[in-house]
């Protein structure tokens, strides 16, 4: 790859001279953020930077779940977490949702709206009996929608699952294709004349009067603005952010696969989904807190063996699989569970610790972000 200071005159003045605005990742926080700064600085010049040949970290990676909060996860929540904050990142989740969906289309990104059920283990005690009548409350006062959660005791029986007791169903989560959330997000940026040099790992970075001075891997950039979108990797930038990685495998295609919708174990730690005739099976974190602090992209043997014994043995008990994918994904997580949105000084701007929930609040995370710089 040629560095700036080898680019011709054409290059360097469509993508490096006169930045106006630079957002280091090109996830969905990142092109969020551009697309809501293009709507309020018209003639701007935005650019993305982006390290990898794609987007990394978690917004490629995730399982693609449109969720703002199982039973079991809000009710492990207000064991340690006060009412208010809890019932304020549920609300937070779901207007980012409806932010997100006012960036892309809903069909271009395989939305489909079939529910969540929280499944419970045969082991472990279900909700007190009037927990649902709570949640139903406390959503229906944000949603205006009515009976949103419900037990659904049939649902273990029917989907063919083995040592779980009942199901408590969700009817407004649902599912999209990650990659294709990407592909229209750059798009729309592209369609929005924002562009994105991939390939461009920045090393540090200096603030001045009026500009920022950029270092990266491929030499000097100057910009006035600089927000930076790379969750788990501001880990040395800002305090109480930790990484926390997330592995995945997915089967191959299953011939009459039973499952339809998504689905969440043990408070949210596990959770698995149906993509076409295929399993996909993610979490075990829980499994090994400090192992998984990381910002590795790899597999663990004890946390994959944990995933497949959950689908031998729980999900797909009777059923013939063959696993064709694994990956991980790096999330942030901090002492709450909500985003850290802040200027540093008057050019420079965070948006990042999505706590794992990048796909229900990344877009009004991008929208708050970029309102620093009205």
């Amino acid at each position: 790859m040629l560095p700036f200071s080898k680019l011709s005159f054409w290059e360097r003045s469509i993508y490096t001279d006169g930045i106006d605005f630079t957002i280091i990742g090109a996830g969905i926080v990142g092109m969020s953020t551009a697309l809501q700064l293009r709507k309020a600085h018209p003639t701007a010049k935005i650019i993305l930077l982006e390290r990898g040949y794609l987007p990394t970290g978690a917004s490629t990676k995730n399982a693609g779940f449109t969720c703002f909060g199982s039973p079991t996860e809000i009710y492990d929540d207000l064991t340690h977490i006060d009412e208010k904050t809890v019932w304020e990142t549920v609300e937070m989740r779901l207007n980012g949702l409806q932010e997100l969906f006012h960036l892309v289309d809903a069909e271009l990104i395989d939305y489909h709206p079939c529910g969540s059920w929280d499944l419970v283990q045969e082991k472990d005690k279900g909700l007190p009996a009037s927990f649902l009548d709570y949640l139903n409350e406390k959503i229906s006062a944000i949603t205006g929608e009515k009976k949103v959660y419900q037990l659904d005791s049939a649902k273990v029986k029917a989907a063919g699952f083995e040592g779980f007791q009942t199901a408590y169903y969700n009817r407004l989560e649902g599912a999209i294709h990650t990659g294709k959330l990407i592909l229209q997000l750059h798009q729309s940026c592209v369609n929005q004349g924002i562009h994105t040099l991939f390939g461009i790992n920045v090393e540090q970075y200096e603030s001045q009067t009026d500009s920022v001075q950029l270092q990266t891997n491929m030499g000097d950039l100057n910009t006035v603005n600089l927000l930076i979108c790379t969750n788990a990797f501001a880990k040395d930038m800002l305090p109480d952010i930790s990484p926390a990685r997330a592995q995945v495998l997915m089967t191959k295609p299953i011939p009459q696969l039973l499952i339809d919708g998504t689905f969440h174990v043990e408070s949210g730690y596990y959770y698995f989904r149906n993509v076409g005739q295929r399993l996909l099976l993610g979490g075990g974190r829980n499994l090994d807190f400090q192992g998984e602090t990381t910002i590795e992209f790899e597999t663990s043997e004890v946390i994959q063996q944990r995933l497949l014994s959950l689908l031998q043995e729980q999900i797909l008990p009777r059923t013939p699989f063959e696993i064709d994918y694994t990956w991980s994904g790096i999330m942030a997580v901090g002492s709450e569970k909500k985003p850290i949105i802040q200027k540093t000084n008057k050019n420079v701007a965070f948006g990042v610790r999505m706590g794992g929930m990048g796909v229900a609040i990344g877009a009004s995370v991008g929208k708050e972000l970029s309102k620093l710089f009205l």
